[in-house]
């Protein structure tokens, strides 16, 4: 019978991917064909309600980060709604302890399954309270809101009782900046679909145009290819764009460490704002060391859709690494763990700009970015936009005609993905089919799905 606290009665995992690779599609230097993946998540109550959260492949592997989502699923069946909202931040830490925390669960596939776990328990809580996430959070108290957070490996740069003064002191103006959410006025977007490696030199210039017009001022090309190449790629943005515009360039994690410093320091007549991952996603003191030698030539430094977690994120600031903190809503585990990040680098003072690269991120980090505005940083700060397969999503991502994202309003996480999609492009299992077909094959479906009489 259902009530009006919601128990979660089963789950099921699927397997989505999308041939994004035939039209270049996140082509970059160190990936020139992926197929944007998903692995879904849903969970079903003993209500109409259900809650859906969902992690990012790139297609191959997929499998394997479906699997680890159906492992940590069942933890939660029979559980009620506010058995795990009441302390999200507990609920977090709990994910990730007992005999799991052998398997590394802060790290690697299983981050991205708890990732989706909590995800679906994030938008299970916001459409229970009929409220689109961002507004769920936002109108938290100070208290509240650092109760999601798990603090634990964090309190030598932010302690809850610090984390809560500092959401105090937004308090007063929080209402204007909650009247720009509503006004969609909250967000910037900056445009990457222009500079996927895979796109001709006309295609670059006609994707420029069209950006243009739809209000962008922000560009991002991949770069990493040569020397002449990038020169002449990167050109094209002041050729279309003009001098005005913000140029930044993303060589995911192309070079050595004196590699990165000598190749921008080439490009500094351009005038770029930053440099993407430069370098592996993990070395952070390497990050530190090209963002100190290339501040001279005015080229910042930027990364955070491969860094694994809060620890990683803290580090970083610590060692004054970045100017910009892309955080990815699918990387870390899940608004929790998010919500440390937002607060670590409001009080650092470095720019959230997250990552949003991929099929259903620009959903997920529009709800984000709002958060970060309205409730923990106070300040406006870009948002990566991409073009490509909003249609597929129930909440779809938009952008105003004056370049500004705007804000979700539909209850829920915006993680739904529409029916028609999963007949089309479901991987299935079984014998009958070989896997990585990107036909669907009901009769030989093995969904995973755990009841609980």
């Amino acid at each position: 019978m259902a009530t009006d606290d919601p128990t979660i009665v089963s789950f099921t995992v699927r397997d989505l991917r999308w041939p994004t690779s035939l039209k270049n599609i996140g082509s970059d230097p160190m990936n020139l064909a992926g197929e944007n993946a998903l692995g879904y998540l849903q969970y079903h109550t003993d209500t109409a309600l259900i809650g859906t959260g969902w992690s990012f492949s790139n297609g191959q592997g997929n499998e394997v980060l479906c699997t680890a989502i159906r492992s940590l699923a069942p933890r939660l069946v029979g559980r009620k709604l506010s058995s795990l909202t009441s302390n999200m931040g507990e609920t977090q830490r709990q994910m990730v302890s007992g005999q799991i925390r052998f398997m590394s669960p802060e790290r690697g596939v299983l981050q991205l399954a708890t990732c989706a776990v909590l995800n679906a328990i994030w938008d299970l809580w916001a459409k229970h309270e009929r409220k689109p996430l961002w507004r769920l959070v936002c109108d938290f108290s100070p208290e509240e809101l650092v109760r999601c957070i798990d603090f634990r490996y964090l309190t030598d740069v932010v302690t809850p009782d610090e984390g809560i003064e500092m959401l105090k002191r937004l308090e007063a103006s929080k209402s204007e900046r909650l009247r720009a959410a509503l006004e969609n006025q909250a967000v910037p977007a900056y445009n990457t679909s222009a500079g996927w490696l895979g796109h001709s030199d006309d295609e670059i210039r006609e994707l420029l145009k069209l950006a243009m017009s739809q209000g962008f001022k922000h560009f991002k090309l991949k770069a990493g290819l040569g020397l002449q190449s990038d020169r002449k790629r990167l050109g094209f943005v002041r050729e279309v764009a003009g001098k005005d515009a913000i140029l930044m360039v993303d060589v995911n994690q192309l070079w050595d460490v004196d590699e990165a410093i000598e190749y921008m320091k080439t490009l500094a007549d351009l005038d770029i704002w930053f440099v993407e991952e430069p370098t592996s996603p993990d070395d952070i003191l390497g990050h530190s060391r090209i963002r100190k030698a290339l501040k001279p030539y005015k080229i910042g430094v930027a990364t955070g859709e491969h860094v694994n977690n809060r620890v990683m994120f803290k580090q970083m600031l610590q060692a004054e690494a970045l100017d910009a903190v892309q955080l990815d809503a699918l990387r870390l585990c899940s608004v929790n763990e998010i919500l440390s990040v937002l607060l670590m680098s409001a009080k650092f003072g470095v720019p959230v700009v997250p990552h949003s690269g991929g099929a259903g991120m620009v959903e997920l980090c529009s709800h984000i970015s709002t958060i970060d505005f309205v409730a923990v940083s106070g300040k406006k700060s870009i948002l990566e936009y991409t073009d490509h397969l909003h249609e597929a999503f129930a909440a779809p991502a938009h952008i105003t005609e004056d370049g500004y994202h705007v804000t979700p309003t539909v209850p829920g996480y915006s993680c739904e993905v529409k029916e028609q999609e999963f007949e089309l492009l479901e991987i299935w299992t079984g014998e009958n089919n070989a896997f990585g077909s990107m036909a669907r094959s009901p009769e030989s479906a093995e969904i995973m799905t755990m009841v609980v009489s």
